[in-house]
């Protein structure tokens, strides 16, 4: 293990962050695998998850079951760890910008693509390796004023010429679930199944330019800039990047975290990355894969006290009670419910809901949302 601190921009005299990459594996030498954890600081199922992964790296580098590379960052964002407001941990928002860590990372089709549109050819991992380039090129160049922007690149760096990146998440109380790109679904399957996940989200653009679509939207962004100059330019699908909900916020326990760890690396199996035995067979896909813009928010109509009618994971028709806010000084009951049906695959994690939070969430096949599909 080849162990990298990389420094951030100070933000102020006296104070200075580094964030951490462990490297696995050899460059060059095959695939190349990311994995992160934490970039929204308190969601820390993820950090647990890649201790496990870092120690089962280490033994299967040791006796030689690597082919390729794998990076590894078990804390992606040290300035969100260190956001604790009176007891708090506050560490979705950087509390310097306001901006959600895992927002406004660069979407690069239109930089790079002229940059490489007349050196593209007929080979589609010739033209790959041209891509990557371009897109390294780009990411030294982004503009670096503030800490944040420092992080973003820092991670870019790491990430954005990965045949495989994976931003470990979790949402406030929830069954496991993914989010990857539409054209991507095929090579995410296989993840979807290992993790045992509850619902799959596909959308082609989500919204804020989160961290996963930075790796991944480029390349069928630039596919479909060749195909308007009607170039005979093979692009791949080189990077499958995936966002994986590993559950709820109070879900940062050793057997949970054994399992999705010991899952992820049946898919690196399964991808070639992990050669010391062959992968085992896919589990069933617990549900099909549905459209980001069908994940349907229930909010609260009124403040008060919420009941919980289902679990995380729980399927439900349309129609069938979700949850219940109270309000116990005036017998205001609010039932709430999905207006298509699906899987429950969120619950807010607090008891008391002021007018119009949102409750819960319910992944339908019902694709009625336009524009942002993230939430803040």
């Amino acid at each position: 293990m080849k162990r990298i601190e990389h420094a951030l921009l100070s933000p102020s005299l006296g104070a200075a962050r580094q964030l951490t990459s462990l490297h696995f594996g050899q460059a060059g030498s095959g695939p190349k695998a990311y994995i992160q954890a934490a970039l929204h600081a308190d969601e820390l199922p993820g950090m647990l998850v890649a201790w496990h992964l870092k120690a089962a790296f280490t033994q299967l580098e040791a006796a030689g079951h690597l082919h390729g590379e794998i990076v590894l960052v078990p804390q992606a964002n040290p300035i969100g760890n260190d956001q604790t407001l009176l007891g708090q941990q506050l560490g979705r928002f950087d509390l310097a910008s306001g901006e959600n860590f895992n927002r406004h990372y660069p979407q690069l089709a239109q930089t790079i693509y002229p940059r490489v549109k007349a050196r593209l050819g007929r080979d589609g991992a010739h033209n790959t390796r041209i891509i990557r380039d371009a897109l390294r090129a780009a990411i030294e160049q982004t503009p670096v004023r503030t800490e944040l922007h420092s992080l973003r690149q820092h991670l870019m760096r790491l990430a954005v010429d990965a045949d495989i990146v994976l931003d470990l998440h979790c949402d406030y109380d929830a069954a496991l679930h993914v989010y990857t790109g539409t054209p991507l679904w095929g090579q995410c399957e296989p993840l979807a199944r290992y993790l045992g996940s509850s619902a799959q989200f596909l959308s082609t653009e989500a919204g804020g330019d989160p961290f996963d679509e930075a790796c991944c939207r480029v390349w069928w962004e630039l596919q479909a800039l060749a195909a308007n100059d009607r170039l005979e330019a093979p692009i791949e699908l080189a990077c499958l990047a995936v966002t994986v909900e590993l559950r709820g916020q109070g879900d940062v326990k050793h057997s949970q975290a054994k399992q999705d760890a010991a899952a992820i690396i049946d898919f690196l199996r399964h991808r070639g990355l992990v050669t010391d035995r062959p992968a085992p067979e896919m589990p069933a896909l617990k549900q099909p894969a549905t459209p980001l813009a069908g994940s349907e928010n229930l909010y609260a109509p009124h403040p008060g006290v919420v009941a919980f009618l289902v679990a995380p994971g729980s399927r439900v028709e349309a129609g069938q009670p979700v949850a219940e806010v109270i309000d116990p000084l005036n017998d205001r009951v609010a039932v709430l419910a999905s207006q298509y049906g699906g899987v429950v695959y969120a619950l807010e994690n607090r008891h008391y809901a002021s007018a119009g939070m949102w409750v819960a969430k319910v992944a339908t096949a019902t694709a009625f949302k336009t524009g942002s599909l993230l939430s803040a």
